[in-house]
């Protein structure tokens, strides 16, 4: 790997070290252009929110690598289209579906390996391929793949400033070892992510409910670049409060707990927030397409806070998570165990028990298991819950990252706020997924994205480093 030299101009300039970036730069530098990545998370942390991931959505028309049977582009868009209310490029959108049958085999040819779903995902075999060893083992393949390559990478430097003038990028002033250096380069990616880890930023957006947001990733993703980018001219897309929230463990860290910290038991029961009282149909689709906005119907409760609630019957039907759930042999033991209001639930879960229809329950599909005179109604796997012991997990909004972010082509140049694209600013990844992802999540479409606008951006800035 290149040694950091300060004192040169490069011709493609990468700021940030996670998927999108580590494919812009290997992209870029197999094109023949000198490359430095500038990473501001130290060596064991870098990749950004990419070491939580374990799987990208990936079109394909007959079997492809781990895929089964076939998840043709149309079917992909309409999932796309479903959760995000039609809030996409579809443009850009189809790009990233399309884009993603080929990465398979490049992401092989570059040390990723994949493997079969794990058990409680096996529905994803035939739309999700997942990572042999999860994300950290493909961002460590991938900077091996940039090291090979002669790829510089600098880690622990912050970009602090960047000169952007009437949209042509001339450097980054960047902050390492103390030191603040200028990094001239022909041609800059941006996939510096989001800004989820700011919490100052993130107070701004939500207000007070903020303070009990959860950061499931990376603590690095501070908005900095995007921040400058937006304030030098770049034209903004989505708003502040968008982005991928999840519901997930109360007992998690601040940051940094990762996927292991989801909860996958929500359509499996109720879920009823302080007043002990229900607020959303758990079983309106299955959690590929649907567990994604359980983040923000909890940050919308009092105190920023709901309880899944199964029983004994839905134990095993779930990928656990990290953290045990509460457990009780009565309803009034788990409210109070909860600290909610023992009554109050007892009435709610009586409510619930008395509207459940029979049905033949399926958890693989959408099984005719539903409430009937109930509001909000469950409309899918809904059981009564009656068989002890009970169980509960404690939820609080996940944050993921964040879809403000900067405008992009077709040729992931940045556009800057007249409309035209940037002479040599180029953008990938969560810093520019706010173009595709309007609102709503499609698990494994981080990844898609990521990969598709990082390789078109590496392309597209080695060709115009080396005209």
């Amino acid at each position: 790997m290149q040694p950091f030299d300060p004192s040169r101009t490069w011709d493609v300039l990468v700021l940030g070290g996670g998927n999108a970036a580590l494919c812009a730069a290997i992209t870029a530098r197999a094109a023949g252009a000198s490359v430095l990545l500038v990473e501001s998370a130290p060596i064991a942390f870098r990749g950004g929110n990419s070491r939580h991931t374990r799987n990208m959505r990936t079109m394909h028309d007959a079997p492809l690598g781990p895929l089964t049977d076939a998840y043709p582009e149309e079917e992909y868009w309409q999932d796309l289209v479903k959760v995000t209310g039609g809030l996409t490029d579809e443009r850009l959108a189809r790009m990233a579906i399309r884009e993603t049958e080929r990465h398979v085999p490049w992401m092989i040819a570059h040390g990723v390996r994949f493997q079969a779903p794990l058990g409680g995902t096996l529905h994803l075999a035939r739309t999700n391929a997942f990572f042999l060893g999860g994300g950290k083992a493909l961002v460590n393949a991938y900077y091996a793949a940039a090291q090979a390559l002669g790829v510089a990478v600098s880690y622990e430097t912050e970009v602090v400033d960047i000169a952007l003038d009437d949209g042509r990028f001339a450097s980054a002033t960047v902050a390492r070892a103390g030191e603040r250096h200028a990094i001239r380069a022909k041609a800059a990616v941006v996939a510096a992510g989001g800004f989820e880890s700011n919490l100052a930023w993130l107070r701004e957006a939500w207000g007070p409910p903020a303070d009990n947001f959860i950061v499931r990733g990376t603590p690095y993703n501070m908005g900095v670049v995007l921040k400058l980018l937006l304030a030098k001219g770049a034209r903004a897309v989505s708003d502040p409060t968008q982005g991928h929230c999840v519901a997930i463990d109360a007992r998690s860290p601040r940051y940094d707990g990762g996927i292991v910290t989801r909860v996958d038991a929500v359509s499996l029961g109720i879920v009823v927030n302080r007043e002990a009282r229900r607020f959303y149909d758990e079983g309106e689709d299955f959690w590929p397409k649907r567990y994604a906005i359980w983040g923000r119907l909890v940050a919308a409760q009092p105190e920023q806070i709901g309880y899944s609630i199964i029983d004994a019957k839905s134990m095993g039907r779930f990928m656990p998570p990290v953290f045990p759930p509460v457990k009780a042999a009565s309803i009034h033991e788990l409210a109070d165990a909860l600290g909610l209001d023992a009554e109050a639930l007892e009435r709610t879960i009586a409510g619930f028990n008395a509207a459940v229809r029979p049905g033949t329950f399926d958890h693989t599909k959408l099984d005719d298991c539903r409430t009937e005179g109930l509001s909000p109604p469950k409309t899918h796997w809904a059981r009564r819950i009656d068989t002890p012991p009970y169980y509960a997990y404690p939820l609080r909004p996940g944050i993921t990252f964040t879809y403000l972010g900067v405008a992009i082509d077709e040729r992931s140049r940045m556009l800057m706020q007249e409309g035209s694209p940037a002479a040599n600013v180029y953008a990938a990844g969560e810093i520019m997924a706010g173009n595709i992802l309007g609102k709503g999540y499609l698990a494994g479409i981080g990844m898609a994205i990521g990969t598709t606008f990082g390789r078109i951006a590496g392309a597209e800035a080695a060709r115009h480093a080396l005209a």
